[in-house]
């Protein structure tokens, strides 16, 4: 990937895409070589340094790109400019030429191709674009046929009007229950769904009684709409109370070892607080490789041969042969690099969880373990996680494109097609699943025993099969606990935003306002449980090699926590 990047370079790409190019392949503010068959092409541009379209406004929406001649020009225009004598004032006084390269400013208004060799009149004042040199026009009503059915809609829709205002006065209060939900998992807020079915209901009949007839009719209407929008609440709250009671219910005697296995992850918190910073820094991660990524493909797009258009008569840059093919290879390293940078954030928590359990004397543990855990990785695991991330990725690359061939034919194939097609997508998706479950323990077998890959994932696949019960418990038990616990978090801030936006009740429509809320605190609550998941997961497979390889005596003691020990011995502790 990075001699594509090379390439893109060395090929001027990158100067093609930061300074822009004419329609005749000719780059803007440098010297240009001539080019075969293109009568315009090889001209100094050093004076100009800004791309100039002569349509600006004529926009190809599919094709993410302007439909117009290009031109490099030394200034772009900063006035209107009605008519051809301005054209010509304008290159006179700043000596920017807004007409083709073969048009003289003298013959702007008597040329008889001026239509198509001069920008359509009248020019809109423009500005260029910070980086990239593009005279782009500062009135937005030139893309006004663009908006103008999503204006009419808005400006028609009172729904619309009323939730955009809703949002506009809850602004603060949106805000504020971000921020309530990131503070939640750091204080463990604890509030019962039972508690906060009862405060909807509440609500509920509190706000039907504040609604009568005498209101104004805009108030009126905004006050049922938070009433039946409450009323929905409350339903479903209750049946998912309901329902949440019931499983608690009849799942009572299979969460021990659960509930041992999640008290211990809390301890391990405790001793290693910086495991809670680990999706920063992995998010950090993928946003600079990602950004990294999108600007190469931009460079892509730039580069190759200059190719004439038969039906235009202009120049486009496209590659020809296996050089083309290298655009699909940098999508693969797109999915290749994302998995080996969450794998090797798994590694990271991985090594250690491992260190914490295996240390039988906490107070003797590095002042680091998650740094110490990271420069082993460096030096001696990248392979591993490399490996474990191309595995995921040649599953997923299949899944994609079979996700996207049954896109492209929605509602052309058969009824069979359909169903094999949404099979195999369905298949592919379950072992993408498995597998990541597997390279997860095969990553916290490598912490354990510094073995490779292949071996650290035969041994953890053979522990987890000899524990297939215990697994199948954690995971339905552990995975339904941490999605109640973002649901908790949630519900804590949706009722937060419900007491907060109750005090608006004649401006607010509090549907999108706590949609907004809701969806950041779930993407919030999923972030930093997800790490409590790896954490569970890391203990339970030490858990299963310590029993496996120690029984107690003495010079085989157990590193289990006295939780775990109990539950496993509970005879010995009576």
């Amino acid at each position: 990937m990075l001699c594509i990047c090379g390439f893109a370079i060395a090929t001027g790409a990158a100067s093609r895409l930061i300074s822009g190019y004419d329609s005749y392949g000719n780059t803007c503010g440098q010297k240009n070589a001539k080019i075969p068959g293109i009568e315009l092409s090889g001209r100094d541009h050093t004076s100009r340094k800004y791309v100039f379209f002569l349509d600006p406004c004529n926009i190809d929406i599919l094709r993410r790109k302007i439909k117009s001649v290009a031109l490099c020009v030394s200034k772009c225009p900063d006035t209107e400019l009605k008519t051809y004598e301005d054209l010509r004032n304008f290159s006179t006084v700043y000596g920017s030429d807004l007409c083709s390269y073969d048009v003289q400013p003298d013959t702007y208004s008597s040329h008889a191709n001026r239509s198509t060799k001069c920008p359509t009149l009248p020019v809109h004042p423009s500005a260029s674009l910070p980086v990239f040199h593009r005279c782009i026009p500062v009135d937005i009503s030139c893309y006004a046929r663009f908006a103008e059915a999503f204006i009419t809609f808005v400006s028609d829709n009172s729904v619309v009007h009323r939730v955009i205002a809703g949002v506009m006065t809850s602004k603060e209060i949106i805000m504020g229950l971000c921020l309530l939900a990131l503070g939640q998992l750091i204080t463990h807020c604890a509030v019962s769904v039972a508690g906060g079915t009862g405060i909807l209901w509440w609500l509920y009949v509190d706000h039907s009684k504040s609604v009568n007839a005498s209101l104004p009719a805009l108030e009126l209407e905004v006050a049922k709409d938070n009433q039946k929008a409450l009323l929905i609440y409350a339903i479903a709250a209750t049946i998912f109370t309901v329902i949440l009671l019931l499983l608690m219910f009849f799942m009572r005697k299979r969460v021990a070892l659960t509930i041992a296995l999640f008290h211990v992850a809390g301890k391990v918190f405790t001793h290693l607080p910086l495991l809670a910073l680990q999706p920063f820094w992995t998010f950090l991660t993928l946003m600079l490789f990602w950004v990294y990524w999108i600007s190469v493909l931009l460079f892509l797009g730039s580069a190759g041969s200059p190719v004439q258009n038969n039906q235009t008569g202009l120049v486009e840059f496209k590659m020809d042969g296996p050089l083309q093919y290298m655009v699909w290879y940098h999508a693969v390293g797109l999915i290749w690099i994302s998995e080996f940078i969450l794998a090797c954030q798994q590694m990271t928590v991985a090594g250690a969880v491992v260190t914490y359990y295996f240390t039988r004397d906490k107070s003797q543990m590095p002042f680091t373990p998650i740094v110490s855990s990271v420069l082993r990785l460096m030096r001696y695991h990248l392979g591993t996680v490399v490996k474990g991330a191309f595995i995921i990725t040649l599953v997923e690359i299949p899944r994609l494109i079979l996700t996207y061939i049954h896109s492209q034919l929605k509602g052309r194939e058969n009824a069979c097609a359909r169903c094999m097609l949404k099979a195999c997508i369905c298949c592919l998706w379950c072992l993408e699943k498995c597998l990541t479950y597997l390279n997860m323990n095969a990553y916290t077998a490598t912490a354990i025993n510094s073995t490779n890959f292949c071996t650290s994932a035969r041994d953890a696949f053979f522990i987890l099969a000899e524990n297939a019960l215990r697994v199948a418990a954690i995971n339905s038990v552990g995975d339904f606990v941490l999605f109640l616990g973002k649901v908790l978090i949630v519900s804590c801030t949706a009722f937060a935003g419900i007491l907060s936006l109750n005090y608006q009740r004649e401006y607010t429509v509090w549907v999108l306002p706590l949609i907004i809320v809701c969806v950041f605190s779930f993407l919030v609550a999923h972030c930093f449980l997800s790490i409590f998941e790896i954490v569970v997961d890391v203990l339970f497979l030490c858990f299963a090699i310590d029993t496996k390889y120690n029984d107690g005596s003495p010079g085989r003691e157990y590193y289990m926590d006295k939780a775990l020990m109990v539950n496993e011995f509970p005879i010995h502790f009576l």
